[in-house]
């Protein structure tokens, strides 16, 4: 009378246990292709990490090299608007000067 429940159980069972046998192979599987692929991984990612580097210090040493140049540029820049601020203090007074005479002129 059972007969039935206890087969249909046990080819759960079966089942269930195939299932998860083959669920340990593929994670075995995926496990050991990791392993084996992780040198070459970590290989792959130092090689560019030093590519990277090496730019970083090549952009490092232009900077020093700009910053120079740089510090030229603004000494130029200050002496260039030392100069314009002597120029626009003539133009005032220029203009003050025709402005005040431009009264005296006569109008149409």
């Amino acid at each position: 009378m059972w007969d039935w429940a206890i087969w249909g159980a046990l080819i759960v069972v079966v089942v269930a246990g195939t299932a998860a046998l083959v669920l340990f192979a593929l994670r075995v599987q995926q496990a050991w292709r990791a392993a084996r692929d992780t040198p070459r991984d970590v290989l792959s990612q130092l090689d560019e990490f030093s590519r990277k580097a090496e730019a970083a210090a090549e952009r490092v040493a232009a900077t020093g090299d700009a910053t120079t140049e740089l510090e030229g540029s603004i000494e130029r820049l200050r002496i260039s608007l030392a100069q314009l601020a002597v120029l626009r203090a003539a133009l005032d007074e220029a203009t003050g000067t025709v402005g005040r005479m431009a009264a005296y002129l006569p109008h149409k």
